[in-house]
């Protein structure tokens, strides 16, 4: 299998626990730039820009398994033995499916107004004008895995042994706001919490994501 190389953003000191930040479909690193200042007084932070997006490499071979072993690799070489994830969009399916595979590299879970793996109706993306900061060919990839997604990926959630926060937008969020409750049932330890600022939780409002994300993190 073709090695894939993975930009990413680190903040943070040295010593302290890792925490990796995994963006949604067409974002890279920068995308958690209204939040890495205050993660990063606690934990060591890892931005990652995933395969297709941003300086990582674009190989034109695109899936959401391929994502999580990429994930997986880089905390290999890093060597990251554990880590909290925090996963946007795209990124929190791509942060569930490594902690359903992988449950021992996975200490704690945000999954940030994820969409449920359930069908839905295919709607055909239209490519933006301009030069894009990730290749095109990664949404038709994507879009048709989350039309379609593999009924193993909704079996799989029982699998994951991290506590998990899902952080839902409220209404004004495209994503089925009812799934998000069905995936945090499916997951074994998982509680949800609603901040009604549509699907860019963190970016419109980084304080009370932040906030929600330390309660989370930092239970004690």
């Amino acid at each position: 299998m073709r090695t894939v190389r993975l930009a990413h953003e680190v903040s943070g000191e040295p010593g302290a626990p890792p925490l990796v930040l995994l963006h949604a479909l067409g974002e890279t690193a920068a995308d958690w730039s209204e939040v890495t200042a205050d993660l990063s007084r606690h934990w060591r932070v890892y931005a990652l820009d995933l395969r297709g997006h941003g300086r990582s490499d674009w190989p034109g071979d695109y899936s959401l398994e391929a994502m999580r072993d990429d994930v997986l690799r880089f905390l290999d070489m890093l060597g990251l033995d554990r880590v909290n994830v925090i996963g946007h969009s795209m990124g929190g399916v791509v942060a569930y499916l490594l902690a359903a595979r992988y449950p021992e590299r996975v200490g704690r879970l945000v999954l940030e107004d994820v969409p449920a793996p359930f069908p839905r109706e295919p709607v055909a993306p239209a490519r933006p004008g301009g030069p894009l900061s990730f290749d095109w060919a990664v949404v038709p990839a994507v879009k048709g895995q989350l039309d379609t997604p593999d009924p193993a990926w909704w079996e799989g959630l029982r699998e994951i042994t991290a506590p998990t926060l899902a952080v839902a937008g409220g209404p004004r969020s495209p994503v089925p706001q009812d799934g998000i409750e069905q995936l945090a049932e499916q997951i074994p330890d998982c509680r949800v919490v609603i901040i009604p600022a549509g699907h860019l939780v963190h970016a419109e409002r980084p304080a009370e994501f932040v906030r929600a994300v330390l309660g989370f993190l930092r239970p004690d």
